[in-house]
C-alpha cells in the first residue's frame, strides 16, 4: 500500500492544474463547477462503496477502482472540453468513493493499534513524497509541454493498478450483512463525531480550494513565473512529509489540542492570504495549510477509527466521509463564484470556513472533555 500510494503520487500536471485546464478551455467557475458534481457523485456513492468492500473484500474493491483511477488519467489527457473533464471527474468519483474507506480499513485490519498514527503517518507521507518528485521534475517537464505533465502522469498509475493485484486480503467478519441503516446509527451513535467529521472536512475543503486551484492564481499575482511552480511545490511537498511526526504532537497535546492549533493556523494562513501580493508570504502561508492538514490527517483517521466496534469498517468510514464530501460541494460552488468574482473574495470565504471548522473542533474538545470526566 505504501508503494502504491507513492505511485499515485506521482501526478505531474499537479503545479499546473489549474493552468492545463484554462489552456484547454475551461472557465474557473466551470472548473469548481465539475469539482462540485464530482463530489455530489461521492456522497451518493461512498456509502454503496464502503458496503461493497465490507461484504466482498477490500482487495477486489482496490483492483477495481486502481484500474478505474489509471483510466481516468488517460481521459484527463485526451480531454479538451467541458464534457470530457466532466467525464474524467465522474470516473474519478467512482475511484474516490471506492478507495475512501477501503484503503485505510484494509491497512487498520492489518495492523496494531497502537500502530494506527505511525502507520497512517508513513502512509500520508509516501504518497506526499510520489506527489514531491513528481512537483520536481514537473518544473521541467512543463518547459517541454504543458500537455506531457498529463501524458507522463498515466505510467506511474498503470503501475499502481498492477501492484494491487499483489495485495494481501484480510478477514472480513462477513457472518451478518452490514445494513445501510444500522452502518448509519452506529457511525452517529456518538454524536460528538458529528461535529468533529465537520470541523474536519471544512478544513480540508479550504486546503483543496487552496492548495489544488487558487494557489496558482495567488503565485501569479504576487509575480511568481510559471516555471517555478513546480519547485514550489515540490517545496510544500517536503513540508508535509512531516505527518509521520503527527503521534509525536498528540503525545505532548493531546488529539484535540493538536488539531485546535493546526486548524487555528489554517484560519490565520488564508487571513493572511486576503490580503497579501507578496510572494513570500504567499508561499508560506500556502506551506502553512498544507502542513497542517498534512499533520491533521493521521490523527484525524485515528479518533475515527477508535469510534468503530463493528465489523464493517470500510462502510461507517465512508459514512465519515460522506458527509464530509456534502460539504465540499457545498464549498466548492460557493468558493468557485467567489473566485470568478475576485481571488481575494476566494480567500475571504476559505477564511469564514476555516473560523467555523475551528469553533467546531472547540465544541468537540470541550463535549468530549465533559463525557470523559
Amino acid at each position: 500500500m505504501y508503494v502504491i500510494i507513492f505511485l499515485q503520487g506521482f501526478v505531474f500536471y499537479g503545479p499546473v492544474a489549474t493552468l492545463y485546464r484554462q489552456a484547454r478551455g475551461l472557465s474557473m467557475s466551470q472548473i469548481f463547477l465539475i469539482e462540485s458534481i464530482s463530489w455530489i457523485l461521492i456522497i451518493a456513492l461512498e456509502v454503496p462503496w464502503g458496503w461493497f468492500s465490507d461484504r466482498f473484500g477490500y482487495k477486489k474493491t482496490l483492483v477495481f477502482v486502481n484500474a478505474l483511477f489509471f483510466a481516468s488519467k488517460i481521459v484527463f489527457y485526451m480531454s479538451n472540453s467541458f464534457v470530457l473533464f466532466l467525464l474524467e471527474r465522474i470516473l474519478l468519483s467512482i475511484v474516490l468513493a471506492g478507495l475512501s474507506g477501503c484503503d485505510t480499513a484494509l491497512i487498520y485490519s492489518s495492523i496494531k493499534e497502537d500502530e494506527v498514527q505511525s502507520v497512517f503517518g508513513r502512509y500520508s507521507a509516501w504518497g506526499t513524497a510520489g506527489f514531491l518528485f513528481a512537483s520536481i521534475l514537473s518544473s521541467f517537464i512543463v518547459e517541454i509541454s504543458l500537455d506531457y505533465t498529463a501524458l507522463f502522469t498515466i505510467f506511474p498509475y498503470a503501475l499502481a493498478a498492477i501492484l494491487t493485484l499483489f495485495l494481501v486480503e484480510v478477514k472480513v467478519d462477513n457472518r451478518e450483512k452490514p445494513k445501510f441503516k444500522e452502518s448509519f446509527k452506529q457511525a452517529f451513535s456518538d454524536k460528538t463525531i458529528i461535529i468533529f467529521t465537520i470541523s474536519t472536512a471544512l478544513i480540508i475543503e479550504v486546503f483543496q480550494a487552496v492548495t489544488v486551484f487558487l494557489n496558482q492564481s495567488q503565485y501569479l499575482k504576487s509575480g511568481i513565473d510559471v516555471k517555478y511552480f513546480g519547485v514550489i511545490l515540490a517545496g510544500i511537498q517536503l513540508i508535509r512529509l512531516f505527518s509521520v511526526k503527527s503521534n509525536y504532537l498528540t503525545k505532548k497535546l493531546g488529539s484535540c489540542q493538536a488539531i485546535i492549533i493546526l486548524e487555528f493556523l489554517v484560519v490565520l494562513s488564508c487571513i493572511v492570504l486576503i490580503f497579501t501580493s507578496s510572494s513570500v508570504l504567499s508561499v508560506m502561508t500556502i506551506v502553512s495549510i498544507s502542513f497542517s492538514v498534512a499533520m491533521i490527517g493521521p490523527i484525524e483517521m485515528d479518533i475515527k477509527n477508535k469510534t468503530i466496534r463493528t465489523s464493517n469498517r470500510a462502510t461507517i468510514l465512508s459514512i465519515y466521509s460522506m458527509t464530509g464530501s456534502l460539504i465540499a460541494s457545498i464549498g466548492n460552488i460557493i468558493i468557485g463564484k467567489s473566485a470568478d468574482y475576485s481571488l481575494e473574495m476566494g480567500f475571504i470565504i476559505c477564511s469564514m470556513m476555516s473560523v467555523l471548522g475551528l469553533i467546531l473542533m472547540i465544541v468537540y474538545y470541550k463535549l468530549t472533555k465533559e463525557k470523559n470526566n
